[in-house]
């Protein structure tokens, strides 16, 4: 009696030993696959300079959706325009785990540090719009941004081929806006060694601040009695702010000024003839490309590049740079309005309706 009931236990004993064997190797293949990112799902860390700017929500909604289409969940930190803040944001993306690392940098300069910190955790960086300087960062992707000054320059001399000239530049610590001031220069320098135009004024804009653009605007107008002609605002919230004063000097539509990124308010005031042009970067494209290229790096794929290089101090960055639009009140509602990127009913609210072009 006692060798059966010692046969049954040693079998009962043998078969949970088995089901454990069993249920341990289903756990370990499991895992397996996760590791090799068979069920392992792609992060990407996103660390923006601000997010209280227009543009920048316009890119964040896009990126994430076209991330989520490509399987991919997206972690975004803003740094509210803030060096340490984004250094720090950028740190805890790193320690969250995160495959990839984008970068809007407020400060190309000073966040170049954090590409050597990501890649010794052996995540690869993305330089989105704006480059990281003097760093090894893995790629950059942007708009052709001496084109976009180029845009600018050409628009405002087509207009005011002579006169008084103030020069807006934009932040002193965005890479880009020194490529916009050469651009603007390679269009308005020879206009200017002919002595057509004279520039009266060159000032940068911190932080690309609408209220700071105002006070230079102010301090500029002052200086030179209102005689000013064209304004070179490298950015639709610097020309916000440079047509609050001249609309206080009852200049409003009579100076000729730039601007860029196809803002609302700015869309507005070039139908209504109070700015003179804005430049359209198509958002969806480069933040879709961004998306792309984010989740390949992730895959350790091949990201296309065109060929395009950029060379940012220390290293000729593998880039892709996609191109700009010059907008007037001719070609609003055939760029920036057929595109989606701005609705009719919002870009024409204040022109009367018998002045509307067909929707």
């Amino acid at each position: 009696m006692k060798s059966k009931k010692m046969i049954k236990l040693l079998g009962i004993t043998l078969s949970g030993i088995l089901m454990f064997s069993a249920l341990t190797g289903c756990g370990a293949k499991t895992s397996g696959q996760a590791a090799s990112g068979g069920d392992k799902k792609i992060k990407i860390g996103v660390s923006m300079d601000d997010l209280r700017l227009e543009r920048w929500q316009h890119d964040k909604d896009i990126f994430e959706a076209e991330a989520k289409k490509l399987g991919a969940e997206v972690v975004f930190q803003s740094a509210n325009g803030d060096d340490t803040t984004q250094m720090s944001q950028a740190e805890n993306l790193i320690s969250q785990g995160v495959n990839v690392l984008v970068i809007i940098p407020h400060n190309g300069e000073s966040i170049a540090p954090i590409v050597e910190e990501a890649h010794q955790n052996k995540i690869k960086v993305l330089s989105y719009d704006r480059l990281i300087t003097n760093s090894d960062v893995d790629y950059y992707v942007s708009f052709d941004n001496v084109k976009v000054g180029e845009l600018q320059g050409k628009a405002i001399v087509d207009k005011t081929p002579k006169g008084n000239y103030f020069m807006m530049g934009g932040s002193p610590t965005d890479n880009n806006a020194k490529l916009f001031r050469q651009g603007q220069m390679n269009v308005i320098k020879p206009y200017v060694d002919k002595g057509d135009i004279k520039l009266v004024g060159d000032q940068w804009v911190k932080d690309w601040s609408a209220e700071e653009a105002l006070k230079i605007m102010e301090n500029a107008l002052t200086a030179n009695n209102n005689k000013i002609d064209a304004v070179v605002a490298s950015n639709d919230s610097t020309a916000g702010g440079a047509i609050q004063a001249l609309q206080a000097q009852g200049l409003s539509g009579k100076v000729t000024i730039s601007g860029q990124d196809a803002d609302t308010a700015a869309c507005q005031r070039v139908v209504e003839g109070i700015q003179s042009m804005t430049v359209y970067k198509p958002i969806k494209d480069i933040a879709a490309k961004a998306a792309e290229m984010a989740v390949k790096m992730a895959k350790g794929e091949e990201v296309q590049t065109n060929g395009s290089v950029t060379n940012n101090g220390q290293k000729d960055v593998p880039s892709v740079l996609l191109t700009p639009v010059a907008v007037t009140a001719d070609n609003m509602n055939d760029t920036v309005v057929k595109d989606g990127f701005q609705k009719f009913d919002d870009v024409y609210k204040n022109v009367p309706q018998d002045k509307r072009p067909s929707k």
